[in-house]
């Protein structure tokens, strides 16, 4: 008497779990989007100035030789 209901309750339990991995690979790729724009801009930004205060540095040191 008890499983008369299961194929009714295994469905209901598959369509939870399609429904939470999909809202996860949601909530993943949106949040790796602004993740790597924000990180990617700000190291890249980083590097050109690093880049610039070393060619700075060798020009000196060029310059007082």
């Amino acid at each position: 008497m008890i499983y008369v209901n299961m194929p009714m309750l295994i469905f209901i339990l598959a369509a939870g779990y399609l429904f939470t991995v999909y809202l996860l690979l949601a909530l993943a790729k949106r949040t790796g989007k602004k993740g790597v724009l924000k990180s990617g801009a700000s190291a890249i930004q980083d590097q050109h100035n690093q880049e610039r205060g070393l060619r700075t540095k060798v020009t000196e040191v060029v310059n007082s030789q």
